[in-house]
Order: structure tokens, then sequence, then C-alpha cells
């Protein structure tokens, strides 16, 4: 969440709440959803509209977790390629999970399109940049599979990639055409919106804090006092998960991503960064992404500290990336600066459990969470309606806790130091 001294420039309005529709105490419903972000929302929206009686709880006010503060970036597929998923699932599995991937982003610009939803948004792609030969390699290798399968995609040249990007440095790139860009608090509301108006209820300022199992019916009991009875409950609380699911919280390494706004760039430098208007993420161990924004600002985001930040010298290694790609900004000011949390799972897939019938949890975006849990939802709100697992993309799997999750911060710290200096090397 945003500290007092950082918000994001798409802040919340500070006035009444729009959601705060809770059901009264003890009533039966057929699935409470834990959580207001991407996929508590997409689940929430799909399932009222296959008729399913839904109430949402969120434990702060929509918007303010990764959800609302991400980087906006909407890019289809997953951390692997086609052929690694086709391998690891095997034909069926595999080539349904890799259509699955690559409609993910469809599926947020169809929904942006089909609802006329308020959120401005650009859909003329994103660059992966290449800083190495070893990047570029891997860039020729996921376009060949891709292309093979009739996607969008090609591979930028040096040339290319300094035209496109206005930035410095790179020795070329991957450009998929599917991917675009959207204002992420924006479709955050718009989804809350939408969901509502198909009949789900959503309550803000409801945490959770026990979830009991009654004679084949869920009680899911808030801080605030309040019971709803339910027939199916979905933890859709990803990097937020805490100890209400015994287990679920130690499955994930939470990272904090921290972004910097600059003021509105001028007509020349809107001009020569990012001309056509792509998202880019780099090749680097400890990567960084930017987009400019519908009011003509450059965002850029990056890893941040484990620890919450404690002033605006915790985003400067972000001020530094900024100035070696675009020196031109080196007195831009930076206007903006907030952080939000992500959950990566060491397998680098997300994961959905159903450790009890009708107890579903969904974790581990790996930057792609903006299209992928929009698109999941609508496949969980199916399980729900009629029990199909087939409708998944991702098989059911049992909690799995990563050994020694109490020390693995302190091990993830010290490998964003390692990374960060091998970067330093390869510039």
């Amino acid at each position: 969440m945003p500290t007092s001294f950082s918000v994001p420039i798409w802040q919340k309005p500070q006035t009444a709440s729009t959601f705060q529709s809770l059901v009264p105490d003890g009533t039966l419903v057929d699935v409470v959803i834990v959580g207001g972000g991407f996929m508590g929302l997409s689940t929430a929206l799909h399932a009222a509209r296959l008729g399913l009686g839904v109430q949402v709880l969120e434990a702060g006010e929509i918007g303010q977790g990764a959800s609302g503060l991400n980087g906006g970036q909407v890019i289809p597929g997953l951390k692997y390629d086609p052929e690694w998923l086709l391998e690891h699932f095997g034909p069926e599995r595999g080539l349904a999970l890799v259509d699955f991937a690559a409609s993910t982003a469809d599926t947020v610009f169809n929904l942006i399109r089909d609802e006329k939803l308020a959120v401005p948004f650009t859909r003329n792609g994103w660059i992966q940049a290449a800083h190495t030969e070893t990047a570029l390699t891997a860039a020729a290798n996921r376009d060949r599979q891709w292309r093979a399968r009739g996607a969008d995609v090609r591979l930028l040249s040096q040339s290319e990639i300094a035209a496109m990007t206005g930035a410095q440095g790179y020795l070329g790139g991957w450009l998929d055409r599917r991917a675009g860009i959207i204002d992420p608090l924006a479709y955050t509301l718009e989804l809350a919106r939408i969901a509502a108006a198909a009949g789900a209820r959503i309550a803000e300022r409801q945490k959770v804090v026990k979830l009991t199992r009654d004679a084949g019916v869920w009680r899911v009991s808030s801080a605030n006092g309040a019971e709803v009875r339910a027939k199916a409950v979905v933890l859709a609380t990803n990097a937020y998960s805490d100890g209400l699911l015994p287990g679920l919280a130690e499955t994930i390494v939470p990272l904090h991503s921290f972004q910097i706004a600059t003021a509105p760039l001028s007509s020349n430098l809107a001009a020569a960064i990012l001309p056509e208007g792509q998202a880019v993420s780099d090749s680097r161990r400890i990567l960084i992404y930017y987009r400019k924004t519908a009011d003509g600002r450059l965002v850029l985001g990056g890893r941040g500290r484990m620890a919450l930040p404690s002033g605006e010298a915790d985003w400067a290694h972000l001020q530094r990336a900024l100035v070696r790609l675009y020196p031109a900004l080196a007195d831009t000011p930076i206007e903006k600066r907030w952080f939000g949390r992500v959950a990566m799972t060491p397998d680098h897939l997300p994961h959905i459990h159903e450790p009890e019938k009708g107890l579903l949890a969904v974790v581990g975006c790996q930057g792609r969470g903006v299209g992928l849990m929009s698109a999941l939802g609508k496949r969980m709100a199916g399980y729900l309606a009629n029990g199909d697992a087939a409708r998944l993309p991702f098989p059911l799997s049992p909690i799995r806790p990563i050994p020694f999750h109490a020390f693995r911060q302190v091990g993830v710290a010290a490998t964003i130091a390692w990374y960060r200096m091998l970067d330093a090397f390869e510039r």
C-alpha cells in the first residue's frame, strides 16, 4: 500500500466508499471471495453473471493493493514459452495452457471494449528489451515458438529498438503486439463497478479473520464482527495472504515492486521516448519496466527493498535506471513514488489450491497479473458453477510451504543485491 509520503498518481478519491454492500449476518451465499483485486473481482463478475450469489470481502479499499498499484502492463503468455509448457504438462494440458496464456491480454482489452469501461489504454504492444547477446538468443527462441503458433510478434534489431524506445544500451529485443498498457487503478475500479452491477456484493474494510466449516457450509468472519455463510470460498489475496489458510502464505515469496513517475514530459521528449506507446520490460536479472501514461508521464518500476520504504531514497535506484536509459531526463522532476506487493512462486507458475471441498486459493501472478488474473477469474467462476476442474487452465495442486520460509526474505534480499551487481557489470 502507498505510504503517507508516497501515493500513486491515480489515487482513489478520498470520498465515502462506493463499495459497502454486505449481506445480512448469517446469510447463505454461493461464494465468498476474499480479496478485491483482479482475481477476486474477475471471479465475482463472471460468477454473478452465471447466476451465483457472490459476496466480495476486501480488507482495505478496492485498488489499494497491487492490482491498483502495478505497472499497468498487459502481457500475454507466462514466464515459460510454449515448448516448455508442452513438455512439462503434456500435449493435451500443455496445449490448452498455451492457448489460455496466449489469450489473456485479449481478455482485458475485449472487456474494456465490450463493457465500455472508463479505462485509459494503449494496445500497441510490449517490448522485451535485450541488453546482452544471451538475451537476444532467448528472444529469438521465444519469437520462433510464438510465430509458429500465429502470434503477432517479431524480433527487433538494435536500430529498431532504439527508435521504438528512445533508450540507450539495448542490443535488440522482441515485440509482442498482442500486449498493451492500461491505467491499473481505473481498471480495478471499473471491474468492481461492473461486478456490482452484475449482482455481486462488494464490501470494503472487511478483513476476514476466520474460516470455519459446519455441515458443509463455510462461515466467513471478519474483524468487524460480520459473518457470511457460503457454499464456497475463494481466497484471492495473493501477495497479501496471511495465516487465514494455514500454510498458504508460506508457498509464496512476497516482493515489493517500486515505481516512480516523472512530471509530464515536454513535447520534444514525449516524441522521442516510446513514440508509439509500447510498454517495455528489460532482460536484466533484476528487471525494470516502464511505460508512458495517458497524461504524458514516464513511469518506471522495478524491485525495491524487502522492508517497507522509509523515505524517497528508497526509490533512488529507479531514478538512476531512468537516467541511464534516458540521460535527457536527468533534470526532469520525479513527482510520484509508490509501491505494491507482488507474489512469486518457486516454479514461477500460478498455483490453484483446494485443500478442502469448496475452499479455493489462487496465488502467483509472476509479473503477468493484469491479463492472467482477469482470464483466470473467468475460469474460476466456471469451476464454481459446475465443478468441472477441466475448465481450469492449471491443475489443482496441494499446498506445499517453502522450506525455511521464515529465512526466505533474507535470501531473496541477498540474491537481489548479487543480481544487481551482476547486472551492473553487463552494462
